[in-house]
């Protein structure tokens, strides 16, 4: 008594796997980035600025 083949499955399920992966894979881009990458150039940012202020002061 042998087991039937698994055929067709990919196409069974494509359009739910596609979106999963499309839906997973934009809210890991968007925690990425509003969670990590803006704080992360803000701090920058704000480290240039702090010492762009000191270089002015030091000049004065």
């Amino acid at each position: 008594m042998p087991i039937a083949p698994i055929t067709g499955k990919l196409r069974k399920r494509l359009w739910l796997d596609l979106s999963v992966a499309i839906g997973l894979g934009v809210s890991s881009a968007y925690a990425y980035w509003y969670g990590y990458h803006l704080k992360r150039v803000q701090r920058q940012e704000e480290f240039y600025l702090k010492l762009e202020r000191q270089r002015q002061a030091e000049s004065e």
